[in-house]
């Protein structure tokens, strides 16, 4: 038996979307990773980008469980001394609803060139519009 290896001329792309109102986040984050990995496709190759496009839109509604609201925060450094900026969960909902989706996501890919070429799949929306209607996505419902 040989191992078998996805070529370039074997991957097709598909465009999916997913509405993130009243989803938890982890539960979506993880579903969407796993279809930009392209871990549900029987051509799967770890060294290859054989995942799809995901459309994630109502960014603005999705929910945590338990006491998350107060507990998670983001952090960013701007290489300054004293340059730290932490923001809570709330706030962040509240200013920029479409990180909290990138940012879960983001920590369940690979961390190398390929997870990052790989994160460009993902668009997330804090609306219900998006731009991708000419691609037909597919609803995936959680």
């Amino acid at each position: 038996m040989r191992t078998y290896s996805a070529k370039p001329t074997d991957i097709e792309r598909k465009w999916f979307i997913i509405d993130a109102a009243d989803q938890v986040l982890g539960r979506l984050a993880s579903k969407a990773a796993n279809i930009i990995c392209g871990k549900e496709k029987p051509i799967y190759t770890t060294s290859m980008d054989t995942g799809d496009y995901v459309v994630v839109v109502n960014a603005e509604k999705i929910r945590v469980t338990g006491k998350k609201t107060e507990e998670i925060s983001y952090k960013r450094y701007s290489g300054y001394p004293d340059g730290l900026t932490v923001v809570s969960y709330k706030n962040m909902k509240a200013q920029k609803p479409e990180y909290i989706i990138e940012h879960a996501v983001a920590g369940m890919m690979p961390k190398n060139r390929l997870g990052r070429e790989m994160l460009k799949k993902l668009k997330v929306y804090a609306g219900a519009d998006h731009p991708h209607v000419s691609q037909k996505p597919e609803e995936i419902k959680l």
